[in-house]
């Protein structure tokens, strides 16, 4: 697995811009960048068990299984991926997820005169590295106009 780092500046105090990157109204705007049907199940405290989920073409239900490893508001959130969700059914091993499962995504928040820089650190497959390259910027400056 590869770890690629992601970032931007947003003219924001960092307790606003941390809310509107995991509230789930303003969660499913940005994120729509990598699917339209964006969303999440479960909560976003330390140890719970989290479901990112949309529907595939076809319209159904699909997604990533995770734990949230930390979240120090304001500052910083650790995501574990350690299954994906077909349907209904969390898959948690097996070749569908033996190449990636264990992953991490990590988002920093670190503010300076109002200004908070949004660091997010994501583990990816090379199958997945054009995507998220792509991909990240944009939601992240999806973020940015939501939040100023």
């Amino acid at each position: 697995m590869k770890n690629q780092t992601y970032q931007i500046d947003i003219q924001a105090p960092a307790s606003v811009v941390f809310h509107k990157m995991l509230d789930k109204e303003t969660y499913k705007l940005w994120t729509s960048e990598f699917n339209p049907t964006s969303d999440y199940e479960g909560g976003w405290n330390k140890g719970d068990k989290i479901y990112f989920i949309g529907q595939n073409k076809d319209g159904k239900r699909e997604g990533m299984v995770a734990k949230i490893l930390e979240n120090i508001p304001n500052e910083f959130v650790s995501i574990y991926h350690y299954g994906i969700l077909d349907g209904d059914i969390e898959i948690t091993e097996g070749p569908a997820v033996e190449s990636w499962a264990g992953g991490t995504e990590n988002y920093h928040f670190k503010e300076n005169n109002g200004i908070t820089n949004v660091t997010v650190k994501v583990d990816t497959t090379e199958e997945y590295l054009s995507y998220f390259d792509e991909t990240w910027p944009k939601a992240l400056s999806r973020l940015k106009e939501i939040c100023e």
